[in-house]
């Protein structure tokens, strides 16, 4: 088995900066949560972007959309920053053949406190078993592109309400 992991950016790989009081895209540590979890399969990583979610744009969703639709790979992780990961899962969301994930990180992965390990540890579970598609792998559940939304008030995601 291959997955091939695209970095993106997002809080996932934030650094905080003590003396400026903000937070930067660093390097990705997707690297790190791999080796940690002694993973057991081939992969590469692809650092495609190192931005904030909010500043990730059409132009930059064609780009990842045009990676993946070239690359030999079937199976895909991508991390991303949350506020817009959603609107980007849409975006790639009738790519043929290909199973792609999407995650990403509520906290840091450098906090000792953080969902980042689990939340890539179910981006992999579930790339390895969901049929073709693209999925988001957030908050201890697997959602469809399209039926999910960023909580921000309860800082979680969660399924959109069906319409009636």
């Amino acid at each position: 088995m291959f997955i091939r992991f695209i970095t993106t950016g997002g809080t996932i790989d934030k650094i905080y900066f003590d003396d400026l009081s903000q937070f930067e895209v660093g390097e990705s540590q997707v690297q790190h949560i791999l080796a940690e979890g002694r993973i057991e399969f081939d992969f590469e990583v692809e650092a495609l972007m190192h931005k904030d979610s909010l500043d990730i744009n059409d132009a930059d969703r064609a780009r990842l959309r045009d990676f993946i639709e070239q690359d030999h790979a079937k199976l895909f992780v991508i991390t991303h920053g949350t506020d817009t990961l959603p609107e980007t899962a849409e975006a790639l969301a009738d790519l043929q053949n290909k199973t792609i994930v999407l995650t990403g990180a509520l906290t840091p992965a450098r906090f000792k406190t953080t969902d980042a390990v689990f939340n890539v540890g179910m981006a992999v579970a579930a790339v390895q078993v969901a049929a073709p598609g693209v999925y988001i792998a957030m908050s201890g559940q697997v959602f469809e592109a399209g039926t999910v939304r960023k909580n921000r008030a309860e800082n979680r995601f969660e399924r959109l309400p069906q319409e009636r």
